[in-house]
């Protein structure tokens, strides 16, 4: 194919299902995304978009198109993060992803990190998505739960990290502590927003805790932390993020059955590189020194 440019417009058109979208996505105007759509047809003798008032929808023929552009697209993105490791300096960008509930610990870390590098371009994504270190979304990954099965994947034990139950000062003064799993239906609690959450915490108090009790849900831990703190019930936390918080009371000491296991995860393409070695030691230093 003569025209990359024409394939890779309708690639986006395909994914955005408008020909706004693509422009705003390609940078262009949607009059190019247009002459591009149009000189791709002319040029395949093939109609690759059904046109209508709400976009445009791939054919058959579009469909095709759009699964070897996806494949070009995925492997012009693996060769651009295995290029983007290499190198002797600890410099130029460097992608990590965690869950949100992991931000409290893994910015400050990257940003001292930084402070020791600063040739190096932080990228810190967070979310429940997986992102794909084949595809080189990112070197380095923090993951938590089951030990990661992902093929071509380094997984590396990270840490077991500490959880424990506490409510704040307000809500002790106003409800008590319970004295075990008789006293729940008589407590507040908050937990997540997603009844099948596979953290063990939350394991055991869907296992343990009425579901009435548990009367403030959240979507991260972040949200959970502050609805603790704010006295609106008992619920789990980090032990290390606790004891930054003079205001909490431990209602439940930590136990082996509420941790849960963090993984630090690269690709084997990157995993030898310069930065990526260097990152690793730091975060393992770091959580070494800070008792996780």
């Amino acid at each position: 194919m003569d025209n990359w440019d024409e394939i890779r417009t309708a690639f986006q058109v395909a994914r955005m299902g408008t020909v706004s979208g693509a422009a705003e996505v390609l940078g262009v105007h949607h009059a190019t995304v247009i002459r591009h759509i149009d000189a791709l047809e002319q040029r395949l003798g093939a109609k690759l978009f059904q046109r209508h008032a709400r976009g445009y929808t791939p054919t058959e023929a579009g469909e095709d198109l759009l699964r070897v552009a996806q494949s070009a697209d995925d492997q012009f993105s693996q060769l651009s993060g295995r290029i983007k490791g290499r190198g002797s300096d600890v410099a130029g960008d460097l992608v990590v992803t965690s869950l949100v509930s992991l931000a409290g610990y893994m910015a400050p870390m990257l940003a001292r990190f930084q402070k020791m590098h600063p040739a190096v371009v932080v990228r810190y994504v967070t979310g429940e998505r997986l992102f794909r270190l084949e595809y080189g979304e990112a070197h380095v990954a923090v993951r938590a739960g089951a030990a990661p099965e992902q093929p071509d994947n380094v997984v590396q034990p990270l840490v077991q990290l500490q959880m424990a139950a506490y409510a704040s000062t307000s809500y002790v003064e106003a409800h008590g502590v319970p004295g075990g799993p008789e006293d729940y239906t008589k407590h507040r609690f908050v937990g997540p927003e997603n009844r099948e959450s596979r953290a063990p915490c939350y394991v055991w108090m869907r296992d343990n805790v009425p579901d009435a009790s548990v009367t403030f849900r959240c979507t991260d831990a972040g949200a959970v932390e502050s609805a603790i703190l704010a006295g609106a019930g008992i619920g789990f936390m980090p032990v290390t993020e606790a004891q930054k918080h003079p205001d909490l009371v431990e209602v439940h000491a930590a136990r082996d059955v509420w941790s849960s296991p963090l993984w630090l995860v690269t690709h084997v393409d990157l995993h030898r590189t310069f930065k990526v070695q260097a990152l690793l030691s730091f975060i393992k230093d770091e959580v070494k020194e800070e008792g996780w």
